[in-house]
């Protein structure tokens, strides 16, 4: 995040063992508003940066975004959340956000965190 900024719009907590994890997160680091974000690499990171609400062994099994009011998603809510935050994307994040995409994209999101196991590091 840019250090002129003192809040970010969003937190991404991410695995940074998961090699494939870490190439996807390098990309919106570098996406337009991606500086406004803040990313947390869940497996190096101190317990307390997680903030009381979300466990590191939590933070790995899922992926997770703290919105700018605290609040928490994860899974796919937390891609949408995430694509939201990025201009170039945000359509993305309003239609994987919607009633009808958002419980399709969780099944997919399942099915790739059994395959994920594989990768990490």
């Amino acid at each position: 995040m840019d250090s002129t900024s003192t809040q970010p719009s969003a937190t991404i907590y991410y695995d940074g063992a998961c090699p494939i994890c870490s190439r996807e997160i390098a990309q919106y680091r570098k996406a337009e508003g991606g500086d406004r974000l803040a990313f947390v690499d869940v497996s190096t990171c101190a317990a307390e940066v997680l903030g009381p609400d979300l466990s590191r062994d939590a933070a790995l099994a899922r992926m997770h975004v703290r919105r700018a009011d605290g609040t928490l998603a994860s899974g796919a809510a937390a891609f949408a959340e995430l694509w939201r935050q990025l201009p170039k994307l945000a359509w993305a994040g309003r239609i994987a956000s919607s009633a009808l995409v958002l419980p399709a994209l969780e099944v997919g999101y399942r099915a790739f965190l059994r395959i994920r196991r594989l990768w990490r590091r």
